[in-house]
């Protein structure tokens, strides 16, 4: 089971034990006190990184087939059928097998029609692009009123327009992808799984209503609306990064450059995170030090792209080393997150990427879509505690 559904049935063990060594003393503290980790909040992060992941998982599948790099789509395409696996698990640990049985089909029923979409636009085929577009946009409907069946809250015209959105802004990154402009590609991608967290929000909160015993808290607290920006963002940069060094590897310089581009603004995007809880001042520290792992990330890849051991193990030597940095980094901002529980969260992050970086070279698609699932699923374990920590520093601002 993946840790995303582990998860929504209350795991997470780990995070719970680093973002307590970030809590306070509970001596005379009142009895209730501001989270981010209540298990309705659980429920929409979980959901939130499982359809996010769908997103990133489906624009690399798209991808590699317009691209014709059929190992590629092949990887990739595995992943998602894993990720899809995920989600189905994730509806039936709340609504029962029975309802996974019937959701299963019915999710996957719309990558087929992606995958039509994308064959058409493959061959140019404006007739085949037509009827996949019509194919999922009734699929919405379909799935609107399956939602609305489960929920028996959430109305299924609302359910299906924003599976409308879903589908309309994966279109303009298939689109993007078949004429051959990365630029434009890398926005959409970063429009598409920013939208992603519309569905799951609605979702989460219908659920925690009708289970509240199993989903106490709030869905939309703004606690929780922290902790969703810090998962969203860091996954991101696991995926944009990922994309950038296989583009690299693959000597596609223009799609590296496009990769790259969207990976500063995903970088200039959680400075702002930051400042916006520390101040303009914290920012301007945190951008450069944020993005110095970055350059080193860099170094790595070109090490290995030329075969260049001495630099591999340099880059490595200074990713770790910049563990420790941005532990003391966190530590001083937030007061409480111990530095060496962060620098091994982050140590973890280097070396799941690492792996990815590592399988591109060596050219084993499988395993690279393996890796990064692996990789885009631990930045919860830094996303979380991290969230928690700025609640507990703040209760006021962040209350429950």
């Amino acid at each position: 089971m993946s840790r995303n559904v582990i998860t929504i049935l209350g795991g997470g063990a780990l995070i719970v034990a680093v973002a307590m060594a970030a809590a306070p003393s509970s001596l005379g503290a009142p009895a209730a006190m501001s989270t981010a980790l209540t298990p309705a909040a659980n429920l929409r992060v979980a959901l939130n990184n499982l359809l996010t992941e769908h997103v990133a998982l489906a624009a690399s599948a798209t991808a590699g087939a317009i691209g014709g790099r059929m190992g590629q789509f092949n990887g990739a395409a595995a992943a998602l059928e894993a990720n899809s696996n995920d989600v189905i698990k994730a509806v039936a640990s709340v609504y029962g097998e029975d309802a996974g049985k019937a959701f299963g089909p019915l999710w996957k029923k719309h990558i087929g029609f992606v995958v039509n979409y994308t064959t058409g636009v493959a061959a140019k085929d404006k007739s085949q692009q037509e009827k996949a577009v019509g194919d999922l946009l009734g699929y919405t409907q379909d799935f609107g009123a399956f939602i609305s069946s489960a929920t028996k809250t959430l109305p299924s015209g609302a359910v299906a327009e924003l599976v409308k959105m879903h589908i309309l802004t994966f279109k303009d990154v298939i689109d993007a992808q078949g004429t051959a402009l990365p630029g434009r590609e890398y926005v959409a991608i970063r429009k598409a799984y920013g939208h992603m967290g519309m569905i799951a929000e609605p979702l989460a909160g219908a659920i925690s209503k009708q289970f509240p015993s199993k989903f106490p808290g709030a869905v939309d607290s703004s606690a929780a609306g922290l902790r969703i920006t810090l998962n969203t963002l860091l996954s991101e940069h696991v995926y944009l990064a990922a994309r950038a060094t296989g583009a690299a590897l693959g000597a596609r310089q223009v799609e590296f450059q496009a990769a790259a581009a969207a990976l500063d603004q995903n970088s200039e995007d959680i400075t702002r995170a930051l400042a916006s809880v520390y101040g303009e001042d914290a920012g301007r520290a945190f951008g450069p030090l944020w993005k110095k792992h970055i350059g080193f990330v860099v170094d790595y890849t070109s090490g290995v792209a030329m075969k260049d051991n001495v630099k591999q193990d340099k880059a490595v030597n200074d990713l770790l080393g910049y563990t420790q940095e941005f532990g003391a980094f966190l530590n001083s901002a937030t007061k409480s997150l111990p530095t060496g529980a962060v620098a091994d969260l982050v140590k973890m992050h280097i070396l799941t990427l690492k792996d990815v970086i590592d399988a591109q070279a060596a050219g084993d698609q499988m395993k690279v879509y393996a890796n990064l699932r692996t990789a885009m699923g631990h930045m919860s374990m830094v996303a979380d505690p991290l969230s928690e920590a700025i609640v507990k520093q703040f209760p006021d601002r962040f209350g429950r």
